[in-house]
């Protein structure tokens, strides 16, 4: 079937754009390492999920869509688990609970050394701090009401949240929630894969 590649792979895809162009560019929320990192797991995703969608009856593209998937949604997940641990630390009453806590970096080490920070500096090089998701929007911009509304609702609970007014699930939390969800269909999806081609045939 290539409906399921399909979707992951077209889900994957609109989570980076709505990332780029919705918060980045239109709410002016400036991407830490991190969610660039997140970002490059989540495409990782869409292109195993497209190699699998060209011909999933061909064992070279199967097995090659399901390195890429579990490749980036393993590092997506490590990448939100990081973030996550940041967002708490930075945001939690304890003073002590960012000590030995690594921060971010903006020179990104993307895997074999892709330097996508140069090839596409606006999609893949962080400008902002890990765990800080406000608004910083450049003097002299003119806002619309709706993009005023969107920036004083996420910066009035000082982070971005998918429900801000309960400080309800931070971005990392929901990309980990994402990539775990992702990863456990993956594996279910294998399991089956392999049984109907292997097992079942064996037996």
């Amino acid at each position: 079937m290539r409906w399921p590649w399909i979707l992951m792979a077209a889900v994957c895809v609109l989570l980076v754009l709505v990332a780029h162009y919705m918060f980045q560019v239109w709410l002016y929320m400036a991407p830490c390492e991190q969610c660039v990192y997140i970002r490059f797991g989540f495409l990782v995703m869409a292109i195993g999920g497209l190699l699998c969608a060209i011909n999933p009856k061909n064992l070279i593209l199967k097995v090659l869509g399901y390195v890429f998937a579990f490749a980036g949604a393993i590092y997506g997940l490590k990448c939100s688990v990081k973030l996550a641990a940041i967002h708490h630390a930075i945001h939690s009453d304890d003073p002590t609970a960012m000590f030995g806590m690594q921060g971010c970096s903006t020179a990104p080490h993307y895997p074999f050394d892709l330097p996508l920070a140069q090839w596409a500096p606006d999609w893949f090089k962080p400008t902002g701090d890990c765990g800080y998701d406000l608004a910083v929007v450049p003097d002299g911009v003119q806002l619309s009401s709706l993009q005023q509304w969107f920036i004083d609702m996420y910066n009035s609970s000082d982070s971005w949240y998918l429900i801000p007014k309960w400080k309800f699930l931070s971005m990392a939390q929901c990309c980990e929630l994402a990539f775990g969800f992702m990863f456990l269909v993956l594996v279910i999806m294998a399991v089956c894969f392999v049984w109907k081609r292997f097992i079942r045939k064996a037996a």
